[in-house]
């Protein structure tokens, strides 16, 4: 037990924050030191969507943020269910003609 106690990080959020942004839409770009992850919303009939939200982090911190993701994917689905896809519909569509070169 007080090894655990050792490895617990006290995280303190403020009320504005802890409200969260809404986001259907994230956009990965990086560098060779940096990842950076941008959390959009794009409303159905708008032609644009607006960053509410931009993450930066090291390579390092994002291989950790992956492996959390899939670890709690993974959980999710145990206790849920299975997530879908969309069943083949075009990811972020939203009622768009999809774009042909």
């Amino acid at each position: 037990m007080e090894k655990e106690q050792k490895n617990q990080i006290n995280i303190e959020i403020n009320d504005e924050v802890a409200g969260g942004v809404y986001s259907n839409l994230a956009i990965i770009t990086h560098s060779p030191n940096e990842f950076i992850v941008d959390f959009a919303q794009m409303m159905p009939g708008t032609p644009k969507a607006k960053v509410r939200s931009r993450v930066i982090m090291n390579p390092i911190n994002a291989k950790r943020l992956y492996k959390a993701l899939a670890d709690n994917i993974a959980k999710y689905e145990q206790q849920f269910g299975t997530i879908t896809d969309g069943g083949g519909i075009a990811p972020f569509n939203m009622g768009f003609p999809t774009a042909q070169a």
